[in-house]
């Protein structure tokens, strides 16, 4: 019983860094830096918790992020390789979906990131069950 307790207060806690951080998101968007949202939405992904509010709150920063690139070669050479693994685990949770236009745009990143990054990549993101997204 303490421990869900202790789990919903950090709960609380990282919704609401979402909250500042998703406010940051929308900044940049605005801006027209959508690289820059993005590394932004993946930096401190995912969330330390296994609370589900938490995980789609970030899926839902982290996926205005992904829908706003539109130069998809471009945002690589802009993209740090430290965004590489956490970035495809994004994108096979935005193929989950089922929404044509976020897997079309998540299918299109793939195809370049598996480019630059290698299968090694798509192993990784799939055989990591500590950091779920």
């Amino acid at each position: 019983m303490a421990d869900e307790h202790v789990e919903a207060d950090n709960a609380e806690a990282i919704i609401a860094r979402i909250e500042h951080k998703s406010r940051k998101i929308e900044s940049l968007l605005k801006q027209y830096r959508p690289v820059e949202a993005l590394k932004t939405a993946l930096e401190g992904s995912p969330p330390n918790t296994r609370d589900e509010r938490c995980k789609s709150a970030n899926w839902i920063m982290v996926h205005r992020a992904i829908m706003a690139i539109k130069d998809v070669d471009g945002m690589f050479s802009s993209l740090d390789p430290e965004y590489y693994d956490i970035l495809m685990k994004y994108l096979y949770r935005g193929l989950s979906t089922g929404d044509r236009p976020t897997c079309d745009q998540c299918l299109r990143i793939h195809e370049k990131l598996t480019e630059r990054a290698g299968l090694g990549c798509i192993l990784r993101s799939l055989s990591d069950t500590v950091n779920t997204v």
